[in-house]
């Protein structure tokens, strides 16, 4: 059994109920492959998430943009794992490179992150990937395996976790790594799970990619074999989710 292919849609901070409301009728009337083909789960703000979940069309998931690093508390501002769970949001995005940048947040918190979320219940879409001047210095692939390295560390089980590749500098900027960039970097992250972790655990765990991805550029990158899917931020607010979704059958043609 191959990997199935994963798409998910990032809305970031973006929307109102309006917007939503439109958004969501457009993902409820496309017309996509079935869910033997494609996983598909989309991303609103937490404020958004049981409209979304309650009006989206049921093989469509939702998943929350992040959650505490614990169990919830006396921590104001923050959502716990154990909420999401309690209202049913099966994903969560988890080391997402703004908020590394933004909020700094560490590889290690991440990993603690991931692994907590892991262990309620959680099925979590982990971000990894590389500023431009760390590409440019050629440490590429140092980078994205320490950020994995430092989740790896933490958890033993990976049925539930996507890998996501999001090279920074193509994130919103309109720049997209090219086919074969992300598949190279993704090819070498294969390799590290395999070397790292397990072969078995290589073969199975998706890696998809996020950066500047839209309905022009998706077949191309969905034909590359260690591709299997993509993590999209923009172009998830538009009708060419849809198309990028569909990218899904270059695989199984």
């Amino acid at each position: 059994m191959g990997r199935k292919f994963f798409v998910g849609g990032n809305w970031k901070c973006n929307g109102t109920t309006d917007q939503v409301d439109k958004i969501v009728k457009t993902l409820n009337e496309g017309q996509v492959p079935s869910p033997d083909v494609v996983e598909v789960v989309v991303s609103p703000p937490y404020v958004f998430l049981p409209v979304v979940k309650s009006q989206l069309r049921p093989e469509f998931q939702v998943a929350a943009q992040n959650c505490w690093v614990k169990k919830g508390g006396a921590f104001t501002g923050e959502v716990s794992a154990e909420m999401l769970v309690n209202l049913g949001v099966p994903w969560v995005i988890l080391g997402h490179s703004e908020r590394r940048a933004l909020l700094g947040e560490s590889n290690e918190f991440v990993g603690d992150k991931v692994a907590y979320a892991l262990s309620q219940g959680l099925k979590v879409i982990a971000c990894v990937g590389e500023t431009l001047e760390q590409r440019e210095a050629g440490s590429t692939m140092d980078v994205v395996a320490a950020q994995t390295k430092a989740i790896a560390e933490k958890i033993n089980d990976w049925s539930n976790v996507v890998l996501a590749y999001e090279p920074v500098w193509a994130i919103g900027t309109g720049k997209v790594a090219t086919p074969d960039q992300a598949q190279e970097v993704h090819a070498s992250l294969r390799d590290w799970l395999k070397t790292n972790v397990s072969p078995e655990v290589a073969d199975s765990t998706r890696i998809i990619y996020g950066g500047s991805v839209t309905g022009a550029n998706c077949k191309e990158l969905a034909a590359k074999p260690d591709v299997d899917g993509f993590l999209v931020g923009g172009a998830s607010l538009k009708p060419e989710f849809i198309d990028i979704i569909n990218s899904a059958t270059v695989k199984s043609a």
